[in-house]
């Protein structure tokens, strides 16, 4: 009889470590997923920019760089626990930081120091 338990107990213990072999092995498939449709979607955008020029070009440029660091930073959250949450904000507030500041050089003098000077603000800086 205690071998029966034994065996039964041990069995148990066995599909509960599989279980968690696949779910682990599921999270990694759907990161993996996800940072491949985040590359395609960044070149996709990148190559949507190739018509402009100038300071156009270059907002563009970070705007696809952008949404690529979030969907990247969304996928790591997602693959780990709720510590890269906090990361993944961060990530994106840099990123949408940079965008701002890429607007900004469009403009001059004062305009352009205070469109500086509302980004920071915005975006902690």
């Amino acid at each position: 009889m205690k071998k029966l338990i034994a065996t039964m107990i041990f069995g148990a213990a066995s599909i509960g470590l599989h279980g968690g072999a696949f779910a682990a092995d599921a999270v990694k498939s759907q990161y993996k997923a996800d940072t491949a449709k985040a590359d395609s979607d960044y070149k996709v955008a990148k190559k949507k920019c190739d018509p402009l020029s100038g300071n156009d070009k270059d907002v563009c440029q970070k705007e696809a760089k952008a949404a690529h660091e979030s969907a990247i930073a969304d996928a790591k959250a997602k693959r780990k626990n709720t510590d890269n949450n906090k990361e993944a904000r961060k990530d994106k507030n840099d990123a949408n930081y940079d965008v701002a500041k890429e607007k900004c050089d469009a403009m001059s003098g004062d305009a352009k120091d205070k469109c500086v000077a509302d980004a920071k603000m915005k975006f902690g800086k």
